[in-house]
């Protein structure tokens, strides 16, 4: 009867668990995007530009803008003549 009990007290403990990360889950996006920027969907995606982030920049230049309008490309954004 003992280890009914403490099965028992287990699976509502997981069952618990469960609930709760996926009811946190659905409230909070990726932690780098502003709320209602993520995009649904394997992969999340955010636009750019410094109003789709969750954080505030003190500041925010052109090479910044080239390099996250770029992401995810393979190259990076030209630096200007050499």
């Amino acid at each position: 009867m003992a280890l009914f009990k403490l099965a028992l007290a287990g699976a509502t403990g997981f069952a618990l668990y469960q609930y709760y990360k996926h009811n946190q889950q659905q409230d909070s996006g990726p932690a780098a995007f502003a709320s209602g920027e993520a995009t649904p969907g394997f992969a999340p995606v955010r636009n750019a530009g410094p109003e789709a982030m969750a954080s505030d920049l003190p500041r925010w230049d052109k090479v910044d803008e080239e390099v996250d309008e770029s992401f995810p490309a393979s190259d990076p954004p030209p630096m200007g003549k050499r």
